[in-house]
């Protein structure tokens, strides 16, 4: 590709030629630290390009494939072509795009995938797996990556991680501490998850004291290992903030497999975020909010697949009271640490970005998941600079599954060129702050946000 590709305007091409080679800080992904401390080479495309990655499994199911090749037990040769005549005709897509850059990134293939040319390119690809024995480490390192933040469970024992930390690898791979599981208090089996706490945190686990004293022990476990985030991306948000007491009494019927009422629900979920606010602001870990997600929308695919296969869908909008109220308990009652924001719905942009602005430290990410194409991305942007300060934007991340994805850097790259190339071309905005911008955005942001909380823990 060259630099005209998603970038019409002259000074968004000239901008891109400043910042397309700036390394990637991939602040939240699903990659597992477990593949990059083993770095197996890959065995065909199939199993690189389909493995894992729900997006390319939800188009190739809307377009009627058979589950036996979306996440069935059919070959990844058979699963490839069946891609390639889903991916002919994505126009608009994201994936038409990402199918694009990625083949000619990492494989230097130009030819576009149709059920004409699946046969070539699965040749061809496979060909360049074997000659250069690509694995999850020459991947990264040839994607000029810096940082990669996994997404990793409270209860996660991390020895991927631990052993990660002594092989002195030129990028940093940090686990992230994910809470999901741990305030999904009414999922089945939530008290043999707490079992699994106990284990990993040594300790046992019958109140909501002892919860505490496992969970500081578990942030302080991420923290030694050079955790810089947290994550919650669970569908629902509080509507209150329950007392330690009220809490403590919700835990204890979980336990013990009773009941939760939707009030009750609702008070823990509260209080359980004010409280991880605080341990977060007290350890400078950057807390990431994931909001209005639906999850599991499709209750006979979950029976038959599985989570995280592509069958959640965006979610109803929050209110802003809800929202800012959180915050602001949290803000009050110890600490509101560094946050960024992200929402599923489009239609909370302006809403979630006029709510950050209320608060110091409060940021709107990157445009999330359904929202991560051309439109939306340049959406998400134009919407911050209009009711914010596009400078404050985190900048992109993968969300990815996919050791390719880091392509999808460039889509963004190109994207925000492209914006702010119009913007100079109009008049709109002078040529030394779009170069900034452009720099700024791509990686500057990040990088001074991952170096600020190394700082303050010095």
């Amino acid at each position: 590709m060259d630099n005209r590709y998603l970038l019409p305007s002259a000074h968004g091409q000239t901008l891109y030629s400043e910042i397309k080679d700036l390394p990637i800080y991939d602040y939240h992904c699903h990659l597992s630290p477990k593949e990059i401390y083993e770095d197996k080479p890959f065995t065909n495309i199939g199993e690189l390009w389909l493995g894992g990655d729900h997006y390319k499994w939800r188009l190739m199911r809307a377009m009627g494939v058979d589950e036996e090749l979306v996440t069935g037990q059919g070959s990844w040769h058979d699963k490839f072509v069946a891609f390639a005549k889903v991916i002919e005709y994505a126009a608009g897509s994201p994936l038409y795009h990402w199918t694009k850059m990625e083949l000619e990134t990492y494989f230097s293939i130009t030819t576009p995938l149709t059920s004409e040319t699946a046969e070539e390119i699965w040749a061809k690809a496979n060909q360049v797996i074997e000659e250069k024995q690509l694995s999850p480490r020459k991947l990264i390192s040839s994607s000029r990556v810096a940082f990669i933040g996994t997404t990793d469970d409270v209860a996660d024992t991390l020895e991927w991680h631990q052993k990660l930390a002594g092989e002195n690898l030129p990028y940093a791979v940090k686990p992230s501490f994910r809470c999901d599981t741990l305030l999904l208090i009414r999922e089945a089996g939530y008290a043999s998850y707490i079992h699994r706490l106990e284990n990993v945190a040594g300790m046992k686990i019958t109140n909501l004291s002892e919860l505490d004293q496992a969970l500081e022990a578990r942030l302080d476990a991420f923290v030694s290992l050079g955790c810089v985030f947290s994550d919650l991306g669970i569908q629902d948000f509080p509507s209150r903030v329950a007392s330690d007491k009220e809490a403590d009494k919700t835990f204890r019927l979980a336990l013990a497999g009773k009941p939760i009422t939707d009030e009750a629900y609702s008070g823990w979920l509260g209080n359980r975020m004010c409280y991880l606010a605080k341990a977060y602001k007290a350890r400078h870990i950057i807390m990431q909010l994931h909001l209005c997600v639906l999850r599991n929308a499709n209750q006979s695919l979950f029976e038959r697949c599985g989570r995280d296969v592509g069958g959640d869908s965006i979610g109803d909008e929050l209110p802003a009271r809800a929202v800012t109220g959180l915050l602001s308990h949290m803000a009050v009652s110890g600490g509101l640490p560094t946050t960024i924001l992200y929402a599923l719905n489009p239609a909370m942009s302006a809403k979630l970005a006029v709510i950050a602005g209320c608060f110091r430290g409060v940021y709107t990410g990157a445009a999330w998941w359904f929202c991560d194409h051309k439109r939306g991305i340049r959406e998400q942007m134009e919407t911050l600079a209009e009711v914010g300060h596009l400078a404050t934007f985190p900048g992109m991340l993968t969300d990815s599954r996919s050791f390719l994805s880091y392509a999808r850097h460039d889509y963004f790259r190109r994207i925000l060129c492209q914006m702010l190339g119009e913007w100079v071309e109009s008049g709109e905005l002078e040529p030394n702050a779009s170069s900034y911008l452009a720099k700024h955005l791509a990686c500057g942001r990040m990088k001074e946000m991952i170096e600020a909380v190394e700082c303050q823990r010095k």
